[in-house]
């Protein structure tokens, strides 16, 4: 059954190789450059003549971020004719491993790593690479440069959410942080953190929560209203997950200190949304990348390289400061609307297909 793989991807290759030669030539016959794409290209204008199969690992997939994230990653797949098997781990690092395992086994024509802990996951994206089998690592850390790496610029992130919580505190106060170590976005949004208390000494961490299960932003909620009770002075939340944006609002709603405390994260959704504009929302600005447009970028980087194509090694999607200020004032409900509002949030150039 491997044999017959590896004859299908050579052939998929070679196929896909001859239609972008084809495409190439024809915009230097006409001696202009071809034309631009479009992020969410048709069907019809797929480079793809034979379907690339990609294997997506996940960790997680409950959760409003990772189910658009994923539903960017099929409509991509689709646009460009590329099947996409997926598998998750649910939160179990040991799982995700063993999936990992077994995708390389099967030799797509490429694999995408979508979050996990380095650890786990690097001794199997080894032996990707020496099975020469093209591999794309979002938000988690491949441990070779073989394979792409695609992150968010999670420094930038937090950078635009503290911004916000400076100018709303005027730089003092107290602050509790929700995190969680050992998730690569996570760990560069906790260093831009350090930097920042070292910068602005008025800013006081009173207490650090966090939990990353099946249910995370419940359990943050139960986490938050304790370390707010024990802390009435708190003046803001740094919450640089939107699960753990959530859970803080919970909180700070049910305590009834909404007119008092102030919940800066990170990542949006459709569901975050309708969270930040509610009437008496604690949540007032996020910085984040579209999650689906992440997904789109992440298959768009996989398909390049099961097509022999060249793309950058290192990937990074940029965010937007996003406020409930703003998205009330435009009226935006959904992402779709938010995304029509924002457009530098679709990012075409980046991992472009031709």
């Amino acid at each position: 059954m491997y044999e017959m793989w590896d004859i299908v991807r050579c052939v998929n290759r070679v196929r896909l190789m001859a239609v972008v030669a084809v495409l190439a030539l024809g915009g230097c016959s006409q001696g202009t450059p071809a034309a631009v794409p479009s992020a969410q290209p048709s069907a019809s204008a797929s480079p793809t003549a034979a379907p690339v199969r990609i294997a997506l690992v996940r960790q997680l997939s409950s959760g409003d971020y990772f189910e658009q994230w994923l539903a960017g990653a099929q409509a991509q797949a689709k646009a460009l004719n590329a099947t996409l098997e997926v598998s998750s781990g649910d939160g179990n690092n040991d799982k995700q491993a063993l999936n990992l395992e077994q995708a390389v086994t099967a030799k797509p024509d490429a694999i995408i790593v979508d979050h996990g802990f380095a650890q786990t996951v690097q001794p199997a994206i080894k032996k990707a690479v020496a099975a020469k089998v093209p591999l794309v690592a979002f938000d988690v850390d491949p441990g070779t440069p073989e394979a792409v790496a695609i992150t968010q610029d999670d420094h930038q992130i937090a950078e635009q959410a503290l911004g916000a919580l400076k100018a709303d505190t005027g730089g003092t106060g107290e602050v509790v942080y929700v995190y969680v170590a050992g998730f690569a976005p996570l760990d560069r949004r906790n260093e831009t953190w350090t930097r920042f208390k070292q910068d602005n000494p008025g800013i006081k961490q009173v207490a650090q929560i966090g939990v990353v299960n099946s249910s995370t932003a419940s359990a943050v909620a139960d986490q938050a209203k304790a370390a707010l009770q024990a802390n009435p002075g708190v003046k803001a939340v740094f919450a640089p997950y939107d699960e753990f944006a959530k859970g803080a609002a919970l909180a700070v709603k049910e305590l009834g200190l909404a007119g008092k405390v102030k919940i800066y994260g990170a990542d949006v959704s459709t569901a975050d949304i309708g969270v930040i504009t509610e009437p008496g929302s604690p949540w007032v600005a996020t910085s984040a990348t579209d999650p689906a447009n992440v997904g789109r970028v992440a298959v768009r980087a996989a398909v390049l390289l099961a097509s022999g194509q060249h793309t950058e090694r290192t990937l990074a999607v940029p965010p937007t400061l996003i406020t409930q200020k703003g998205l009330r004032e435009a009226g935006i409900a959904n992402i779709e609307q938010l995304t029509r509002v924002f457009p530098g949030l679709a990012t075409p150039d980046v991992a472009r297909v031709p």
